[in-house]
């Protein structure tokens, strides 16, 4: 492929799903909301019920999008809390009934280490084996129920490779099956999901639904749960009864409005975008191919989001790859945002068996509503460089271990 200039004179940005970009007018809706609303929206005086009126609409929004009701919507500081909240707030309400949890062995760090905290205080997490491509199958979901499983937590779409779950059929069968005096709690993290798939929890039929407002060209530090009707959960943070006593501390109005904006947004692009982005998706893979027919694709090649490419580059390593995409003007991610410092192998990959010799070789390229066919190109182009940049280096100090090797086997002699 012939070498390119990046379209612009910025960097092709290829890590959505670690983040994306502020919206404008998102940065519009919070700005002009930082600058009118001030008041607390817990007061009583005029300042404090235009701020409650404020604070009240963003929800609406909310709710409207996910076709539920305005007192479902618990809105949060981030997409990790959303999630902390609905397992551990989850499990804890309903521990005397039972100490059991389910979750897939490739959840994001954020369950994992809920599950974790749970299992400090005595509870049973069962992690549920996923097929080489990453999916989980309902039949593995239901072997794992148990008389006392109080919450089955199976992220929508992963945030490494990009493989949706049967979310659906998962809760449908959850609803029916025969444990303890009634069926466990369903939450499923659709950070990932929102914006290329459709949301709305009645029709997915989860109790529990985790959002994020970086994940869809919102603020950072924005998130929300919804909690059906009747769904009782422990607060995490106490000391006030805002969000229906479930996250105490003033809500930060000018976020929450940018939340909701976003999400309708997200929502209104969807169909579109999702058409647009699997368009690209398969002409990234295939230039991937031609640049690199050794290279190994992750998760399944259809039945995953449409902006996730996700591959393996066998006998090179991810972060040099990554640090050398950086410098010719390329952001991508060695796997999920949240394990960007932390050099140990990616716990979803090994789950769909990957040996670790070959993990460290892996790249995720996440694409957004302004990637176009000319970033690809670029992309690709970048990549095969560094590939072969990459392999002359590999290669020389193969070489030079090799004569130092030699030269000691004679110096003893």
């Amino acid at each position: 492929m012939q070498n390119l200039t990046p379209p612009t004179h910025q960097t092709v940005y290829l890590d959505h799903a670690a983040t994306t970009p502020l919206d404008p007018e998102v940065q519009a809706v919070i700005e002009r909301t930082l600058a009118d609303v001030y008041a607390n929206p817990g007061a009583l005086y005029t300042a404090g019920r235009h701020a409650a009126a404020c604070l009240g609409m963003a929800r609406a929004t909310v709710a409207e999008v996910l076709g539920v009701h305005v007192d479902e919507v618990v809105f949060t500081g981030s997409g990790t809390e959303s999630v902390n909240l609905a397992i551990i707030g989850g499990a804890r309400a309903r521990k005397e009934e039972g100490r059991h949890i389910i979750m897939s062995a490739i959840e994001h760090k954020a369950a994992l280490a809920s599950g974790a905290q749970l299992a400090q205080e005595g509870f049973d997490v069962t992690r549920v084996p996923v097929a080489q491509d990453g999916s989980v199958s309902v039949d593995a979901v239901r072997d794992a129920l148990r008389p006392d499983t109080v919450l089955v937590s199976i992220m929508y779409a992963n945030n490494e490779i990009g493989t949706i779950q049967p979310i659906a059929d998962i809760a449908a069968m959850v609803r029916g099956a025969q444990c303890g005096t009634r069926p466990p709690l369903v939450h499923t993290d659709a950070c990932q999901a929102c914006g290329a798939l459709p949301i709305a929890p009645h029709t997915l039929g989860v109790d529990l639904l985790s959002l994020n407002g970086s994940k869809i060209y919102g603020p950072k530090g924005s998130g929300l749960l919804y909690v059906r009707a009747g769904v009782h959960i422990e607060p995490l943070i106490v000391g006030g009864d805002q969000e229906r006593g479930l996250r105490a501390g003033t809500e930060n109005v000018a976020l929450c409005a940018g939340l909701a904006h976003a999400l309708r947004a997200s929502e209104e692009a969807r169909v579109h975008e999702q058409a647009r982005l699997r368009s690209l998706q398969e002409y990234f893979f295939d230039s991937l191919a031609r640049c690199y027919p050794r290279m190994r694709i992750n998760g399944s090649r259809t039945n995953r989001l449409p902006n996730n490419v996700h591959i393996t580059i066998p006998s090179l390593e991810g972060e040099s790859l990554v640090l050398m995409l950086d410098q010719a003007g390329v952001a991508a991610a060695t796997g999920s945002a949240c394990s960007a410092h932390d050099l140990a192998p990616s716990h979803v990959l090994r789950a769909i068996g990957l040996p670790d010799e070959i993990i460290h070789g892996s790249l995720r390229f996440t694409m957004g509503r302004a990637t176009t066919k000319a970033d690809i190109d670029y992309a690709v182009s970048a990549l095969k460089d560094t590939i072969a940049k990459l392999e002359r280096i590999t290669a020389y100090s193969f070489l030079a271990q090799r004569a130092h090797a030699s030269n000691a086997s004679h110096t003893s002699v």
